[in-house]
């Protein structure tokens, strides 16, 4: 008996995990409702006149956050890929200052291409993808009460890289605000007024006091490290005839 009970305790928890969350994945109404006020991004201390500034077109950009599976029983859940591309924000290339910001509750989860290209070989159902989102906004990242996230990067000298350059971002998530490194390749159009830039840096969970998801005494677990990758492109906006706006340097 003690063997037929160890069996069927182990066909629970494979079940349970395969799924990719302790529960079955709650109905849409359940998930955290964004807040009646959303604040308007406000315009950076550094954005004066006469400095050009170019806008961020969430169209054409995206971020991506990986986080990989953990724990002995790893090997029955899932990798995956949480994605924004509802990135508001500004750019000045001639200081070398970005501020740009997204929504915890308009990311999301495991885009079957964006899966693909982060080379993860896994395919969680539909149910799963759901109970992970509810997990990811509820229990751990508490989007209702921390709905942003936040970067600030500017360029301190001329720390390069083999494939770019090293600035300095201010990374707000979770209501911890931590300053990391962020290489970042930057191409600039000839007539400086569009660029696209794009990077990647590891972070952790735990930095930013969010404690990584974990069932079953952590026998299955999100890992503490996650790679935030992306790609932005910004442009500067066209000023109505007869508007008098400046177009900056």
């Amino acid at each position: 008996m003690p063997h037929v009970h160890r069996r069927l305790l182990l066909a629970c928890a494979c079940a349970l995990l395969a799924a990719c969350s302790p529960f079955a994945p709650p109905p849409a109404a359940s998930l955290p409702a964004a807040p009646v006020a959303t604040p308007a991004m406000q315009a950076p201390p550094w954005q004066q006149p006469g400095v050009r500034i170019l806008h961020i077109a969430p169209q054409e950009s995206l971020l991506t956050i990986t986080v990989r599976r953990g724990g002995a029983l790893a090997r029955l859940g899932h990798d995956h890929v949480i994605a924004s591309r509802t990135l508001q924000g500004v750019v000045a290339p001639a200081p070398g200052r970005a501020q740009f910001q997204f929504r915890l509750d308009e990311m999301s989860v495991d885009e079957a291409s964006l899966r693909q290209a982060a080379g993860l070989t896994t395919t969680p159902s539909p149910d799963a993808i759901a109970g992970t989102r509810h997990n990811m906004l509820v229990r751990v990242l508490e989007a209702e009460r921390y709905p942003w996230v936040r970067i600030d990067a500017r360029r301190i000298d001329a720390r390069l890289t083999g494939d770019g350059e090293v600035l300095d971002a201010d990374i707000t998530l979770h209501g911890v605000t931590r300053t990391v490194q962020l290489p970042v390749r930057i191409e600039t159009a000839a007539d400086g007024r569009s660029l696209q830039a794009s990077g990647s840096l590891l972070l952790k969970q735990s930095d930013f006091g969010i404690v990584p998801f974990a069932v079953l005494g952590g026998a299955m677990a999100v890992q503490d490290q996650m790679e935030l990758a992306f790609r932005i492109t910004a442009r500067q906006e066209i000023s109505a005839p007869g508007s008098g706006a400046s177009p900056g340097r």
